[in-house]
C-alpha cells in the first residue's frame, strides 16, 4: 500500500471514530445554574437591594448610572434566545464587562464570579466595549470644534487653576501589556516594559478631549502627539482654535494665544 493510500485510510478511520464520539456536557452544571446563582442574578440584584455603595465599588457607577448606561447600549448587545439555548442578557453582558475594566480580574475569575464561559467572555467584553465607545463618543469624546468650546475649556481652567487660555492638559500613559510574537523591541520602552501609549487631551474637569491610542510604546509622547491626528488638525487650523483672548487680571486688549499645557516631553510649538 502506498503511502497517499495509508494517510487516507487513517483520515477515514479517525472520522469514523469522531462521529462515533458522543459529547459527554453542552454545559457544565454549575454554568448552566448562571440564572439562578450566578453573580448578576444574585450578588449583585442583593447590592442594588440592600447596599448600593458596594454595588458602586462593584461596577464603578450608582444603579441608576447602570440602567441609563444599559439602555443606551442595549440594542447593540441583544442577541436572540435560540432552540438550545437563552441568550445572555444585555444586563449581563455590560455587568461583567464593567467588572472586567474596574478589577482587572482574569477571564477565568469573571467565568467563576459570572458563571460565563472563559470563551463567551472573550467575545463579550470586545463587543461591549465597542458598543460604549460608538455610542458615547458623540457626547462624552467629542473634540471641540468652535470658538464657543475652546472658550468654555479656557474658561473652567481660568476658574478652577487660575491658569489662563488653557485649551487642555496633554499627556501620554503607557499601557504595559505581553510583547507581541516577532514584534522585537518594537513595543519595548524606556521603563523596560512592553507597552502602547495612550496619549490624551483633557480639560479641567478631568474629561478627555481627544484621544490616540494604540502608538507603540517605543515612540516618546513627542512622537506620537507629532504623528496624531490632533496635530495634523491643529496645523491645518480645521477645529476652529479661537486665534486669542485677552488676559482678565490685565488692562491691555492684547489678543493672547490659547495653549495646551503638558511636560518637556512636547515642544513649544505655536499654531
Amino acid at each position: 500500500m502506498s503511502q497517499k493510500c495509508r494517510v487516507a485510510a487513517a483520515l477515514i478511520i479517525m472520522n469514523e471514530v469522531k462521529k462515533k464520539r458522543k459529547r459527554s456536557t453542552w454545559v457544565r452544571k454549575w454554568i448552566s445554574r448562571r440564572g439562578e446563582d450566578g453573580a448578576h442574578a444574585k450578588l449583585l440584584r442583593e447590592l442594588f437591594e440592600e447596599d448600593t455603595s458596594s454595588y458602586k465599588n462593584s461596577v464603578c457607577m450608582s444603579p441608576e448610572d447602570f440602567h441609563y448606561l444599559l439602555e443606551i447600549v442595549s440594542p447593540k448587545i441583544r442577541k436572540r434566545d435560540t432552540q438550545l439555548r437563552k441568550a445572555i442578557t444585555p444586563s449581563e453582558r455590560l455587568a461583567v464587562t464593567l467588572r472586567f475594566l474596574v478589577s482587572g480580574d482574569s477571564y477565568h475569575s469573571l467565568m467563576h464570579l459570572f458563571r460565563i464561559p472563559v470563551p463567551t467572555i472573550s467575545i463579550i467584553v470586545p463587543e461591549v466595549c465597542e458598543a460604549l465607545y460608538t455610542s458615547l463618543q458623540e457626547d462624552f469624546l467629542k473634540v471641540p470644534n468652535s470658538n464657543e468650546e475652546w472658550n468654555k475649556v479656557a474658561d473652567e481652567f481660568q476658574e478652577k487653576c487660575q491658569f489662563p487660555n488653557c485649551m487642555g492638559a496633554i499627556d501620554g500613559r503607557h499601557i504595559v501589556l505581553k510583547q507581541p510574537q516577532n514584534s522585537g523591541s518594537l513595543s519595548f520602552n524606556y521603563k523596560g516594559t512592553n507597552s502602547i501609549v495612550l496619549m490624551a487631551l483633557v480639560d479641567a474637569n478631568y474629561k478627555f478631549l481627544y484621544i490616540d491610542v494604540g502608538c507603540n510604546g517605543r515612540i516618546s509622547d513627542g512622537g506620537v502627539f507629532a504623528n496624531c491626528s490632533l496635530s495634523q488638525a491643529l496645523e491645518n487650523n480645521i477645529l476652529n482654535v479661537p486665534n486669542g483672548r485677552p488676559l482678565d487680571y490685565t488692562r491691555s486688549n492684547r489678543q493672547i494665544p490659547l495653549v495646551a499645557i503638558g511636560d518637556d516631553a512636547f515642544p513649544l510649538k505655536g499654531i
